[in-house]
């Protein structure tokens, strides 16, 4: 694959990372529950996009996108899982916690989390549906599959990197002021149920 092919995903990809979503919300509730959280959190997220580049790779981005029930499965589920997640957020706000101490079984857990947040978006798979083969040439030497693994492999370097910035940045930014850091908790919580809540709305008026 050529630089300048890499070059414009990146930029097209960072640019859509860079939006505010329910990803950003996890990783801001990571980083408010605890330093040691971040990374597994960011990890897992970062996993999750990449198992939806898999599944484009593997043709079954393009059967959801053909397939009304499927897509409909995938969208209420996500749906269903962001809702269970932000009213667990607001009925338990994140407190400020150094938790230099986070059990492994606990980032294990965030780790699982942030894949099911990410890969079970199904705005996400039919994003890098539309996207990845804009940039995929045919005659290059590398196979499609490949392409678009390498590809989805960026897109999730560069969400790590931005998702790392903002959980860690919440523990930063926030440690001293416990009562912003339970309005961007509530607030984050409130992000993921408005998002559900749409998701869930289009499939009702579909």
């Amino acid at each position: 694959m050529s630089f300048a092919v890499l070059t414009a995903f990146w930029a097209v990809s960072l640019l859509l990372v860079l939006t505010p979503g329910a990803d950003w919300a996890y990783a801001i509730s990571a980083g408010l529950r605890g330093r040691r959280l971040v990374l597994p959190a960011v990890i897992g997220l970062a996993c999750g996009a990449l198992l939806a580049t898999g599944a484009v790779a593997a043709g079954v981005g393009a059967l959801v996108a053909q397939n009304p029930a499927l897509l409909t499965a995938l969208t209420a589920t996500g749906a269903l899982y962001l809702a269970w997640m932000g009213i667990g957020l607001w009925r338990s706000p994140a407190a400020i916690s150094h938790a230099s101490d986070a059990e492994p079984q606990a980032r294990w857990r965030w780790t699982v989390k942030g894949a099911s947040v990410s890969g079970l978006n199904p705005k996400q798979l039919l994003l890098l549906l539309a996207l990845l083969p804009q940039f995929v040439r045919p005659d290059d030497s590398w196979p499609v599959s490949a392409q678009i693994m390498a590809l989805g492999a960026l897109h999730a370097a560069s969400c790590a990197v931005v998702y790392f910035g903002v959980g860690w940045g919440s523990q930063r930014v926030l440690r001293t002021r416990p009562s912003a850091a339970l309005l961007v908790s509530r607030i984050s919580g409130a992000l993921m149920l408005g998002i559900a809540t749409l998701l869930l709305v289009e499939l009702a008026l579909h």
